[in-house]
């Protein structure tokens, strides 16, 4: 183990900094050309896609879904990659599906819930700052009522969807 950290602290680090130099030096040259030349591709073809952006637009999702399954030659494909295509599908089905059965509230039901625990906590915030109020006479039983209409609330929130 010795000998191996002695083998590796011989070479100088003059002669490793020679040799990273030139290695950049290329690499970045070669880099620049490879940056221009794709900024070159997309001017123009930035330049082309905005010229067709306004007709792309109003084509149904279907109908460019439809297209490209309609193109895929599926006997030219991998079996590996008929599965994933028909497992895909069958994804797609199934979402479509599940899409279709979901029911939605009322558009009255979020806000009804909020506003219920709101009430609540505001009910109990008063009896505990006038020690008489909302209801005077009835004393403790403002809490009991402001934890009711909370509860009340709280339950609304589990059947949301």
């Amino acid at each position: 183990m010795l000998m191996a950290d002695e083998e590796l602290h011989e070479t100088t680090a003059d002669d490793q900094n020679d040799l990273q130099s030139t290695n950049d030096t290329a690499a970045v040259e070669e880099g620049n050309k490879t940056v221009q030349d794709d900024a070159d591709e997309t001017t123009v073809e930035s330049a082309s896609a905005d010229s067709n952006d306004a007709d792309d637009l109003d084509i149904p999702m279907d109908r460019v879904e439809a297209m490209l399954n309609a193109t895929a030659d599926k006997d030219s494909l991998s079996p590996q990659m008929q599965r994933m295509m028909n497992r895909q599908a069958e994804n797609t089905r199934r979402v479509e599906e599940t899409i279709k059965g979901t029911k939605s509230n009322p558009r009255w039901f979020v806000p009804l819930f909020c506003a219920l625990m709101i009430i609540g906590l505001v009910w109990a915030v008063v009896y505990y700052l006038t020690s008489d109020y909302p209801i005077p006479n009835i004393g403790a039983w403002n809490l009991a009522i402001a934890f009711a209409i909370i509860m009340v609330g709280f339950i609304m929130t589990m059947w949301w969807r």
